[in-house]
């Protein structure tokens, strides 16, 4: 019997055997050479880059690569005809071109997107949920609400109702951040201003061999009013023009906004004359919240008059409304008070072994303390659709979700594309070759605990749990939604490095490998790649991401989104422009 290497050394061969529920992440890895994720696949995953002719032992068998594989790439385990399926994770991710051998590469030349049919709920779902004592009695520090929610920031917003009010928007921002102090550092501004002293001193060669030294970025904080974390701008491109639908989208994403949690109130700029009207706005409002009591100063500039009547006074009212804002203070708040939104992008073919199982198991952990994750993209759920309705708690929000899902592909196929035109680029040279290999992976961030409710775009969560939001795949599209549906921390997976972050919800970055993390340190927080190299389980790196997230929640932390004050905001446009 083989003896396991001492603690903290390097495994150099590893068996892990792990068989649950379907809906579980179950593999079979040896060496930390490849992976079987389910025992039903006939590919395996390569874990590093394995150069053709190898030979590999599976099950008995011998494998011998026909072509070099590269790590996140697959391979067959068996000779698969042309037509037959493939399959990974335990379902179905496609359907092979041509007829693969047995230790072929899977590419987009032998293989096409293919997926499991979905149907209505057809069976029960019992879930056993992970044991959270640790974490029973724990509790971060937020900013409480009269309406019940729990902040983990407290900024003020500013929103332009439509497009023609953003450059009013940037003169306000220009003004608050350097009157107040959160303006970022002019990092770049100063290499530009040495370039130009340079070149006005006639040294071109010197200009030429300049080398900027790079600064840290910190967290900008007022020394005027220490007990808010900022003032927001949500600057879009919509509000007029466009279909009705979209203009009344976009108020009720905005009223999603204003009554987050990390919001204590906003400023709106409205033209007057688009289809996104003020009154639009304040009834979505009410709709989330029949006693809605935030500050809400709306300033119409076609009543107002000049530019100059208009900015000045909103300036000054707001300015009151932040003395106000700054009487809040964090108080310790149960755990059961998070809304954490489960998001992916640059995705590798390690995100479905690494990042994204990993944060499933801190929404489970969550979700057994009592509080409540967002599970979105709703296009990188394709395949895994049946699985997901079964986990529905109830029929109407397996109906929901069915009806939903057929719409939006329906949709997308009127305009010549469909979800199997997903993976971009980059997914694809990283080993994510079909939407349903994709979405198989992606659908990890869900964890393994009952769906508790379906969400449209922009309807708020309500119910503690696991909630499924309806968002397209885009990165900033689907954050801003998660965010405008209650999340107040986002965790976002990465395997290729994305810099996506939000304006009022921390976004904290994940990366699947540690190649990544070690090259883009400024915009990853966690790296989970030691779940590739055998170092950690899926189970204890969702633990430490749990206790991470306390912290950020807690403002001890910030995310490299924060810091960079990376602010995306995107809103959905699910219609046409008129």
């Amino acid at each position: 019997m083989r003896e396991w290497p001492e603690s903290g050394k390097m495994l150099s061969w590893i068996i892990i055997l792990v068989l649950k529920s379907d809906s579980q992440l179950s593999y079979i890895s040896y060496m930390n050479v490849y992976l079987q994720i389910h025992p039903k696949d006939n590919v395996l995953v390569a874990l590093k880059d394995l150069p053709a002719g190898e030979e590999i032992a599976f099950n008995g068998d011998t494998i011998t690569l026909l072509n070099t594989i590269p790590a996140k790439h697959k391979f067959t385990i068996e000779a698969i005809a042309k037509g037959s399926p493939v399959v990974m994770y335990g379902v179905l991710v496609g359907k092979a071109l041509t007829d693969i051998h047995k230790g072929d590469l899977i590419t987009v030349n032998n293989l096409e997107h293919d997926a499991n049919a979905f149907h209505d709920k057809d069976a029960n779902y019992a879930w056993q949920a992970p044991d959270v004592t640790p974490w029973k009695d724990r509790t971060f520090m937020g900013y409480h609400r009269t309406d019940g929610q729990v902040g983990t920031r407290n900024f003020w917003l500013v929103i332009p109702m439509v497009f023609c009010e953003n450059r009013n928007v940037g003169v306000i921002k220009t003004a608050f951040e350097k009157g107040l102090g959160f303006a970022p550092a002019e990092t770049y501004n100063s290499q530009v201003e040495d370039l130009v002293s340079l070149y006005k001193s006639g040294n071109l060669d010197a200009v030429k061999t300049y080398e900027p030294h790079p600064t840290t970025h910190q967290i900008q904080r007022s020394s005027v009013f220490p007990n808010i974390d900022g003032i927001k701008f949500l600057t879009h491109e919509g509000g007029c023009g466009g279909t009705r639908q979209d203009s009344d989208a976009l108020c009720a994403l905005l009223a999603g906004y204003i009554h987050h949690s990390n919001v204590a109130g906003a400023t709106i700029l409205s033209l007057g004359c688009q289809h996104a009207q003020v009154s639009i706005l304040q009834a979505a409002t009410k709709k989330l919240n029949a006693q809605f009591d935030k500050p809400i100063l709306v300033f119409e500039q076609q009543k107002l008059g000049s530019e100059f009547n208009m900015l000045s006074t909103a300036i000054k009212e707001t300015f009151m409304a932040l003395v106000e804002a700054n009487k809040l203070e964090r108080k310790p708040a149960p755990l059961s008070k998070l809304v954490i939104g489960l998001e992916c992008g640059g995705s590798d073919g390690f995100s479905g072994i690494s990042a994204n199982p990993a944060i499933g198991h801190t929404s489970d952990l969550l979700v057994a303390l009592g509080g409540t994750t967002i599970l979105s993209e709703f296009p990188e759920l394709c395949g895994v659709e049946q699985e997901l309705i079964n986990r529905c708690e109830t029929e109407d929000n397996a109906d929901k979700f069915i009806r939903i899902m057929r719409a939006y592909e329906s949709q997308a196929e009127s305009v010549g594309s469909g979800f199997y035109m997903n993976p971009s680029p980059g997914n694809i040279k990283d080993g994510l070759i079909t939407d349903a290999i994709k979405s198989a992976g992606a659908a990890k961030k869900g964890g393994t605990s009952p769906v508790v409710d379906v969400l449209d775009y922009t309807e708020y969560v309500t119910k503690p749990g696991l909630n499924l939001l309806c968002t397209p795949g885009n990165d900033v599209e689907s954050t801003s939604a998660e965010v405008g549906s209650g999340a107040n921390v986002v965790l976002f997976t990465t395997g290729l490095g994305t810099p996506t972050g939000n304006p009022i919800a921390p976004v904290v970055k994940l990366s699947t490998n540690t190649k990544l993390a070690q090259k883009m340190p400024d915009i990853i927080d966690i790296d989970t790649g030691s779940i590739i190299s055998g170092e950690k389980s899926i189970a204890k790196m969702g633990e430490e991401i749990l206790d991470y997230v306390i912290e950020i929640a807690s403002g001890n932390v910030h995310a490299k989104a924060e810091i960079l004050q990376q602010d995306d905001f995107i809103p959905w446009k699910r219609g046409v422009s008129l």
